[in-house]
């Protein structure tokens, strides 16, 4: 008889979504070392040992984070490569309901849509078992394929946020894009 339990909380054809564990440290920090570019200005995931189990730690045990990794599906395998990663920060419960997303490809994966999947599965889980209402992006306007990745999943802009976060020395514009489980639905 087939084994049917599967590691990931969700799955599409080509992506199944995972938590993060401290063990995935070796894949991911290569994978962000060879994406650098790719990355490069907008994002500064870990690239070392010590740096992705502090990172990995914050989103392992800190209640008000969710970390999911978006891992390609190859069927012969039934694992394949961490393609990129979704995180959910800043959740807030009670009447709020809300988190703020967070997310990267790496450079193998960029441009294949294994991103977008892997977005639709992580705000699909969001309103389903984590019982959020609210998810945000905040993105920095130059960031196209950002922007074109929240657009594609059903984001909708909602305002700009001038010098609103610090990334590389610097205080950021930031546009807001924002999705509720009824528009979801």
């Amino acid at each position: 008889m087939p084994d049917s339990t599967s590691r990931y909380l969700a799955e599409g054809p080509r992506v199944g979504i995972r938590h993060f564990t401290y063990e995935d440290g070796a894949e991911f920090t290569a994978r962000v070392r060879e994406s650098r570019q790719l990355h490069r200005p907008w994002l500064f995931p870990p690239d070392s040992a010590a740096a992705y189990a502090a990172y990995a730690g914050r989103l392992i045990e800190d209640p008000t984070k969710a970390g999911f990794l978006v891992c390609e599906k190859v069927a012969e395998k039934g694992d394949g490569a961490i393609a990129g990663f979704v995180n959910i920060n800043n959740i807030v419960e009670g009447g709020f309901q809300c988190g703020a997303l967070g997310y990267g490809a790496f450079a193998h994966a960029a441009g294949r849509g294994l991103m977008r999947e892997g977005l639709d599965l992580v705000v699909g889980y969001a309103f389903g078992p984590m019982r959020l209402h609210r998810l945000e992006i905040n993105v920095q306007p130059g960031n196209a394929a950002s922007i074109a990745l929240a657009r594609r999943c059903g984001f909708r802009l909602e305002g700009f946020s001038p010098d609103m976060i610090f990334i590389d020395g610097a205080w950021r514009d930031h546009e807001r894009w924002a999705i509720t489980a009824e528009m979801r639905a």
